[in-house]
This record gives C-alpha cells, structure tokens and sequence, in this order.
C-alpha cells in the first residue's frame, strides 16, 4: 500500500508500506479516503515540530471507511464512514483523572508521535473513531479535526452571543475558529497582514477584518468594540508580538485564549494582566469534541468545506508541501485524496 513518508526534515515521498493483514479482535482496519495538511504536518517537514520523529507517516486531519472489523466488535461495522480523533492519552495521569487528556504527560498524536492517516489503511482502535453520515463529503469530513480545535478554543473562551470577539489570525486554523464564534453568535473581528485572508474571512462571515500594519488599525478597533475592548481575544497567529497585541486589546473581565506552541518569549507585564484581570488560557488539541462539531455539521450550522481551495491525489505528495510551503495567493486548506 502507498503511505506519504517525510523520511527527514525535507524530504516527503509516497512511498510503499506493508498492508496491515491482521488486525486485533478489537480494531478496525479503516480503507484512508481523504487527509488534509495541517500547519503541524509542515513543521514536520521542515524539521521545526519539537515532538516528531523521523521517519513518519503524516498527517492527524483524516477520515475513510471500515474496511474490516475485529472479531469483538458490534459497534463498528464494515462500510461504516469514520472521522479519527488522533490524540491518544494515558488516562492515569493528573491531566486524564482531571478530564484534559489533550494535555496528558505521554500524549500521542498520530502523524507526530506515531504514524498518521496519510496512507491508504490503517488499523485503529475503536476509541479513536467517530461515525459520520454516509452522505457527507470526505473533505468535510477530513476538516472535522481542525473545527474540534476551534470548539476547543471558543469554549475556553466561554463565547457567547453578548460577546465581541477578535480572532488574530486568518489561516484555517484561525477562520475555523471564527465560523465557530459567529456560529455562537458572537460578533467578530478577524485580524491578518495578508489581504487575500482577510477577503476569504469576510466573505466567510467575519464581521470586520484588519490589518494590522496598516494605517488606522487603532482607530478600527476601537470603532469596531465602542472603546471598551474585545471580551475575547483568541490568538490563532501565535508570534510573541500577537500575544502582546491581545493582552493588550482585551477588555477589563475579558477572556485571551492562545492557541500556539511558540517557545519565544513574549514582552508582557503584569500589571494589565491583574488590572483588567484578565483570563489567559492555552488551548490545545480539544477534548471529546468531535460529537459536537459533527453534530454541528449534521445541523448544517458549520460547512468545514468551505476552508478547501486545493486537491491533490496521493501520488503528487510533493507538488502538494511545495505549494503549502509557497502559500500563494488564495491558498487556505489543502486535502489529499487517496
């Protein structure tokens, strides 16, 4: 079977792999469908992700059919269409006893730590899927993953319809996050240096958009929140200067909620911290939200289709990072079709 493999920082070839035969009494053998590159694939590729090892078959965005079932199962049958959740944890630690697996001392992350989804089969547990209409797309379904991130930050940010929000940041990541608080209700500002984002978030249902190297930026937020600040701020760039930028704009009583890994320091006092008292929050991965965001889908109150602009089949891997890493005019999310 094909298995798209980064070997070493730069260098990502589909290569063969032996098809998974045997599978456990509890496992399914899922038949790979469609896989989406994420920014973590990327820094996976160029040798900058902190976790990985080498060689690993990429990808954690993906979804695909029940080929065969393991001889315990009744849940699962074959032809069932499946999304995957990628985190795996130990369930012992502070962090699973307190409900946050996503944050467990020996978290696994397929396509980071182990091998991910993007080959043709894959064996699994059945704790690690999530049944899906029949009817619906594979793209969407491969975009799951990424929304389960964005509900994950909205509800440390506690968003609400009473709320005025400011997403920094317009990538997938970023407008995902964004469809989802305007989904809440929320009013939304979408911040980006890049123009062709910002147009795809507005026409997505931003509210407003800026750009912050641009002149009157001070002038549009403050018009966009009556002068009294954005309730919450999530930050979806995660520079050091964005986390400066988002203590900064947050309203006394308002909620920051980074989404990054950067080990760079960021330049903050705490002064603005304590005087607004403010609530400052990580977010990372998500837990137990792919019920939620497919319940959404199901609801046709979030189409995560709508972040795909490019389609690639397995055999132009290559092709496929080049233009990832290129990031041209228009690019937002990117899936491969096995």
């Amino acid at each position: 079977m094909k298995a798209v493999v980064v070997s070493k920082p730069g260098i990502i070839k589909l290569e063969n792999k032996e098809y998974p035969e045997t599978i456990e009494s509890t496992e399914v053998r899922v038949k790979v469908k469609t896989a989406g590159i994420c920014g973590s694939d990327m820094h996976i590729y160029r040798g900058t992700n902190p976790f990985a090892t080498y060689p690993r078959v990429i990808g954690h965005e993906f979804a695909g059919e029940i080929e065969d079932v393991g001889s315990d199962l009744t849940d699962f049958q074959i032809g069932d269409h499946v999304v995957i959740d990628p985190v795996s944890s130990c369930g012992l630690c502070y962090a699973c006893r307190s409900g946050r697996q996503n944050v467990c001392e020996i978290l696994a992350v397929m396509g980071v730590h182990v091998d991910g989804g993007m080959q043709e089969y894959i064996t699994l547990p059945t704790s690690a899927l999530h049944k899906i209409p029949s009817h619906l797309n594979w793209e969407v379904a491969a975009l799951i993953e990424p929304f389960t991130i964005a509900a994950q930050a909205t509800s440390h940010g506690r968003v609400t319809s009473e709320d005025t929000v400011c997403v920094i940041g317009a990538g997938p990541i970023g407008t995902a996050v964004m469809i989802v608080c305007k989904m809440k209700g929320a009013k939304v500002l979408i911040a980006d240096n890049n123009t062709s984002r910002l147009d795809r978030a507005k026409k997505l249902g931003a509210d407003a958009v800026v750009n912050p190297g641009k002149p009157r930026e001070h002038e549009i937020l403050n018009h966009f929140t009556n002068h009294e600040g954005f309730n919450v701020v999530i930050d979806a760039a995660c520079v050091p200067e964005t986390f400066e930028k988002a203590i900064a704009i947050t309203s006394p009583a308002g909620r920051v909620v980074t989404l990054g890994l950067n080990p760079k320091s960021s330049n903050i006092a705490q002064l603005e911290i304590t005087k607004k008292e403010l609530d400052i929050m990580g977010s990372r991965l998500h837990t137990n939200k792919f019920p939620e965001v497919i319940g959404w889908i199901s609801e046709k109150l979030i189409n995560p289709g709508c972040l795909v602009t490019h389609h690639f089949e397995a055999t132009k891997i290559e092709k496929a990072i080049r233009l990832v890493g290129e990031a041209p005019e228009g690019l937002c999310k990117t899936v491969i079709n096995f």
